[in-house]
This record gives C-alpha cells, sequence and structure tokens, in this order.
C-alpha cells in the first residue's frame, strides 16, 4: 500500500486568514459589548438640561447651540486616558462645539492651571461635586456624547474613544 497524500481543500495561507479573521470578529464583538455594557447608566434620549461658568467665567448653556451637533466630554485631571485624548478633544473643538465637564477636578483655580499646562484651551466647566455628571449618568470618565442638532444623545459611551470615531458621530448627528 502506497500512501499518497490527499489533496488539501484550503490552503495554509487561507486557513490562517480565516483564523485571523474569526478572531478580529470575536474581539470586535467583545470591543461592542463590553461598550454596551459599560454606557448602559448613562442618559439616552433627550440631552438634559447643561449649564455652567466655564473657566473664563462665561455661562454656558448646551441649549445655546440648538441647531448643530455638539460633543459633551466629561474627564477628570487625574484621569490617565483623560490626557490621552486631550490633544483629540482639542482638534475636534477647532470644528465643532465641545463642550467639556472636569469631574471632581478641583476649581476654577485647579483646574485653570492645569489647563494652561497642557495648552489646550477647549471650554471647560468644573464640576467638583459631580453634580452634572450625575444627571448626566456618569460614574466614569472619560465619557462622551454626541447631541445632535435637535438636542438628542445620537452617542453615549465611556472610554477611550478615537478623534475619527467622534468626528464621524458628529458628522453623522447633522443630518
Amino acid at each position: 500500500m502506497s500512501s499518497t497524500p490527499r489533496p488539501k481543500t484550503s490552503t495554509p495561507m487561507r486557513a490562517r486568514l480565516r483564523d485571523w479573521a474569526f478572531n478580529l470578529l470575536l474581539v470586535i464583538l467583545v470591543i461592542v459589548a463590553v461598550q454596551w455594557w459599560k454606557a448602559r447608566p448613562l442618559v439616552s434620549g433627550e440631552a438634559p438640561a447643561l449649564q455652567g461658568r466655564d473657566l473664563n467665567g462665561h455661562q454656558v448653556t448646551l441649549q445655546a447651540f440648538r441647531g448643530t451637533p455638539v460633543l459633551v466630554y466629561f474627564w477628570a485631571t487625574w484621569c490617565p486616558v483623560c490626557v490621552l485624548m486631550a490633544d483629540s478633544i482639542q482638534t475636534i473643538a477647532h470644528d465643532y462645539p465641545v463642550i467639556t465637564i472636569a469631574m471632581q477636578s478641583g476649581g476654577m483655580q485647579e483646574l485653570t492651571a492645569a489647563m494652561q499646562e497642557s495648552g489646550h484651551d477647549y471650554r471647560v466647566i468644573p464640576d467638583p461635586s459631580g453634580t452634572i455628571a450625575r444627571d448626566w449618568g456618569v460614574s466614569g470618565v472619560p465619557s462622551a456624547f454626541v447631541i445632535d442638532a435637535q438636542g438628542r444623545i445620537s452617542f453615549r459611551g465611556v472610554g477611550l474613544s478615537t478623534e475619527p470615531g467622534l468626528r464621524l458621530r458628529l458628522w453623522m448627528a447633522a443630518d
């Protein structure tokens, strides 16, 4: 009896690509599930009222931006992921209205010093007691909300968000 090799139905490269694609899909599904789970306590639907004084002493309201998409971003000076996202938020703020809320990061003086040190100049409302955050269901930072032109929340998420991802969501909220 001679032993002839059986023809393979798929090449090793094809099998590796199939396995790689399956693993990638699995990772994406896990990331989406975790993001969904973390975002559950965040408010949805109509955006809650938002008002406060920014670091320059100006009154800021979400209502003032009705008719255009707005990024509402909760962060903290003590949050390492927030520090990583700061440059992206700064860049987005050049093209879209951005309201940031600094949770439990001190008062006006501490936040002004932190912003000067970082070189960022986006609009910041201090929330030293977490009152605004509670109204929005935020218990972890960073948390981002995209508010559409009609004042509805079209995206909400907790954790790292990419600049292209936030820009895409803002662009989609313009319709």
